[in-house]
């Protein structure tokens, strides 16, 4: 069942998702139930045209999910905001005259832990978070309540292919850091200078094999409780401290 809060993020009926989609609208995610037919098809077409992720659910698990509304088996969740370019980032930075400073974050499906990642890396003074199209919390109402407002003042960019993001922001000098429980050094024995981008997991699976490959560091958090880790958003708010504090 969706959240009681996030019901503004969906819109619900063939027509107007399927116009939604022509217009142009954020769709993070199309949900549809896997007996509906006719124009479903045609709506199916245009999300996937425009890459977005399609959720097919049989009748009675879409029913639960969405009880109560008219859905006539589609709906589509909308982001609460616009997504950014990964450009706009860039041009953040250079507008405050300083080094670009990235978080990417790497399948994080809570809304909650997403949300507050985005507070932190505003706090800490980044120019901008990269998130991906699967597996991951879009810009849910959830999410904008649980990142305080953080959303009107740092840029997010959905992408595709988290890999891919990284090996373009290494072509322009950034340099890319992991935080993983694996990492070879604990995290404030690095400088932390110049351009950096910081690449947090979720606390499930962490980061994925292929992402951290493509890092240029890989740093821990040492523990020294029972615990074995942190919650990610804030693991990912202790390592951005650091790399404020440096900066």
């Amino acid at each position: 069942m969706i959240d009681g809060n996030e019901k503004s993020d969906f819109i619900f009926g063939r027509n107007n998702v399927l116009e939604a989609l022509r217009a142009g609208r954020q769709i993070d995610k199309l949900f549809v139930s896997d007996t509906s037919g006719g124009s479903v098809g045609k709506i199916i077409s245009a999300a996937l045209e425009k890459k977005v992720p399609v959720v097919k659910l049989p009748p009675e698990k879409f029913r639960q999910k969405f009880p109560g509304q008219n859905h006539q088996g589609v709906a589509a969740q909308a982001a609460v905001t616009e997504y950014a370019q990964l450009e706009d980032i860039f041009k953040l930075a250079e507008s405050r005259n300083e080094s670009p400073f990235i978080i990417i974050a790497d399948e994080i499906a809570d809304p909650h832990n997403l949300g507050a990642i985005i507070r932190s890396a505003e706090c800490f003074g980044a120019h901008g978070v990269i998130i991906s199209k699967r597996r991951a919390s879009g810009l849910t109402s959830s999410v904008a309540k649980a990142a305080g407002g953080a959303l009107n003042y740092i840029p997010v960019v959905r992408v595709t292919n988290l890999s891919s993001a990284v090996e373009e922001i290494k072509k322009l000098g950034v340099w890319v850091y992991c935080c993983d429980m694996d990492g070879d050094r604990a995290y404030y024995e690095e400088k932390f200078d110049g351009a950096v981008a910081l690449v947090v997991g979720s606390e499930g699976s962490g980061v994925s094999t292929l992402l951290k490959k493509r890092c240029d560091v890989i740093v821990n958090i040492p523990m020294r409780g029972r615990v074995s880790c942190l919650n990610a958003s804030v693991a990912a708010a202790v390592v951005m401290q650091e790399i404020a504090k440096n900066r």
